[in-house]
């Protein structure tokens, strides 16, 4: 493993755990040049359906642009990444026990809406707003209602 620090090749594993969740394992490792710590995380490789987009075009599921959306919504609001990656994990769970090749991206979105209302309601009604492209104040009253319920 090379070093993220220094780009020495030689670096040498110090401790190893399995994650709390049991889906990774953590390695902490430390140079052997400049002798800086860092961690490494493993994780088995899964082949995620591929995501169609609205005008057609088929893309990699990419689970930063996932996390990136709930960054978003999530700004400055109180909840840990811990409970993001958990969000994001059981997404992708769904996902990949759908069993299919290819998924719609609105699919995902309506996935990502269902973990955000879990979360934090201001960060759903921030993510549907935009995903849900209101026209007027009216639509989103009505979610506003809809999350007041």
């Amino acid at each position: 493993m090379k070093c993220p620090f220094c780009s020495h090749q030689d670096t040498q594993v110090i401790e190893t755990r399995v994650s709390e969740d049991g889906d990774c394992i953590r390695r902490r490792r430390q140079c052997g040049a400049c002798e800086k710590r860092f961690t490494t995380y493993e994780r088995p490789e899964v082949n995620f359906p591929a995501v169609v987009k609205k005008d057609g075009r088929r893309v990699e599921y990419d689970r930063h642009k996932l996390l990136g959306s709930f960054k978003l919504a999530l700004r400055k609001r109180p909840v840990s990444t811990v409970q993001i990656d958990s969000a994001i994990e059981r997404i992708e769970e769904k996902l990949l026990h759908l069993g299919q090749r290819e998924v719609i991206s609105s699919r995902i979105g309506e996935l990502v809406m269902r973990e955000l209302k879990k979360l934090d309601k201001v960060a759903y009604i921030r993510y549907a707003s935009v995903y849900r492209s209101f026209e007027d104040i009216d639509e989103f009253r009505a979610l506003v209602d809809e999350v007041r319920k």
